[in-house]
């Protein structure tokens, strides 16, 4: 009888390239692996045990993956499984308070040291490469996470108390990575750090992400790139170029700003000014023309007052980003704002803030979206539903971005691409009839 392991994933896409290199390893030593705890996994006879990889970012993320562990405990309690497993970020920040406060827990690990489970496990280590994985999301794309840690300290981040410095992985192993996944029929490929601007100056003593993107584009097979978690201060300007000539380069760059007024990033200890930011962007526009490109932004920050709040809405009225997501501050123990500014920004002012900043660029978002209606746009169908098919363009990175809702018109195939004409537009999705005769090569 196999023993039988579900891994539940909470977080970040870092996370779940995490999860999915476990599950292999658990596999080659043995264990029945499934990517969730459904009820016929808790049905079924024999060892049952769950590994929970937790998030520790943030407040809501931090409580998010308590309560998963409570309720798994309380399993374990009723029968249900056999053994609890914990690794990720909330482990590791926590390594020293978690054990005593939750001992139904069998085993704890961190963010690095979690492939010893399948090793404890097994008394003995898997015989798989070390960029071997089991893909959870639907076949045809994948995240490729480059490296691990940040080396930047903005104030209100934890991540590198948790993750630790920036650690690069090497090209070579990148590159054979792309190779196994295409061979398995991965075709779009987005590409992940904490800080991929950054990426190789440990490595090869001089940021590399242009070369490995690149590298990355020239593997047969590759279809999309898309690039995902730069930083603006010392931007890779070389990345643009090899961008602007690689047609399997996404037109799109994930860049979080944060805010544009001077005081906030001077706070925040992001290095760069409003000034340089506004003419960081002016270049990418222009080195890439018709990229979209998405934010992060926060609000309540200390420092932030009504002008420098205003001066952020002036901002994203001017850079109109395609895509663009924002929060609140939440101040993080131990980080360089907790210590050194007082939260002193109500948290109904936050509130009122971030829902002004998101009505605004739903209005944006909206008017880029109609700018499309009445063109043809190559979507990747990614589902089914009863209605539509439901794909994206090269612009839209799963499970953030807006969506395309093709009609049934043909029988369309899920993970192919196809050329599609929009015909009306949402602020978060697009409307489309599928052109049958341009069905792209698998």
């Amino acid at each position: 009888m196999t023993n039988k392991i579900a891994v539940i994933t909470l977080g970040c896409s870092k996370n779940l390239v995490d999860s999915e290199r476990l599950m292999v390893m658990l596999s080659d030593v043995g264990y029945e692996v499934v990517d969730a705890a459904t009820e016929a996994f808790l049905e079924a006879d024999g060892w049952k045990g769950v590994v929970i990889n937790t998030c520790g970012f943030i407040g809501d993320a931090k409580e998010e993956s308590i309560n998963e562990i409570l309720a798994w405990c309380q399993a374990k309690t009723d029968g249900r499984i056999d053994a609890l497993f914990v690794m990720g970020c909330l482990s590791q920040r926590y390594a020293s308070q978690l054990p005593a406060e939750i001992p139904e827990v069998d085993r704890w690990y961190g963010k690095t040291d979690w492939p010893a489970l399948a090793v404890d496990l097994a008394r003995r280590s898997p015989a798989t490469a070390p960029y071997d994985r089991v893909i959870t999301t639907p076949r045809h794309h994948a995240y490729i996470k480059i490296a691990e840690g940040c080396n930047r300290f903005c104030a209100f981040c934890a991540i590198p108390l948790i993750t630790g410095r920036y650690k690069s992985r090497p090209i070579d192993e990148i590159i054979a990575e792309v190779r196994m996944l295409v061979s398995r029929g991965v075709r779009e490929f987005n590409v992940i750090a904490q800080d991929l601007t950054n990426y190789g100056k440990d490595l090869y003593g001089k940021v590399e992400i242009a070369r490995l993107v690149d590298e990355m584009a020239a593997v047969e097979g590759v279809e999309w790139i898309r690039l995902h978690y730069a930083y603006p201060k010392d931007f890779p300007l070389e990345l643009l170029d090899v961008m602007a000539r690689r047609d399997n380069i996404c037109k799109y760059l994930d860049i979080a700003l944060q805010h544009c007024a001077d005081t906030v990033l001077t706070n925040m200890r992001r290095h760069i000014s409003g000034a340089e930011t506004r003419s960081l962007l002016a270049e990418i526009r222009r080195r890439v023309p018709g990229i979209h490109i998405r934010t992060t932004l926060m609000v309540g920050f200390p420092g932030e007052g009504d002008d420098e709040f205003a001066e952020l809405l002036d901002f994203v009225r001017e850079q109109r980003f395609e895509r663009m997501g924002a929060f609140a501050y939440c101040e993080e123990e131990d980080t360089f704002g907790a210590r050194n500014f007082e939260d002193s920004i109500p948290q109904e002012v936050k509130d009122e803030r971030l829902s002004q900043l998101m009505e605004l660029q739903e209005k944006i978002s909206l008017e880029i979206q109609e700018e499309k209606v009445g063109s043809v746009m190559r979507v990747v169908i990614d589902r089914e539903e009863p209605e539509f098919y439901v794909g994206r363009t090269e612009f839209d990175s799963p499970e953030v971005d807006p969506e395309v809702l093709v009609s049934k018109t043909f029988r369309l195939e899920k993970g192919r691409t196809y050329n599609v004409k929009i015909t009306s537009a949402l602020p978060f999705e697009l409307m489309a009839e599928p052109l049958a005769e341009t069905l792209y090569p698998a």
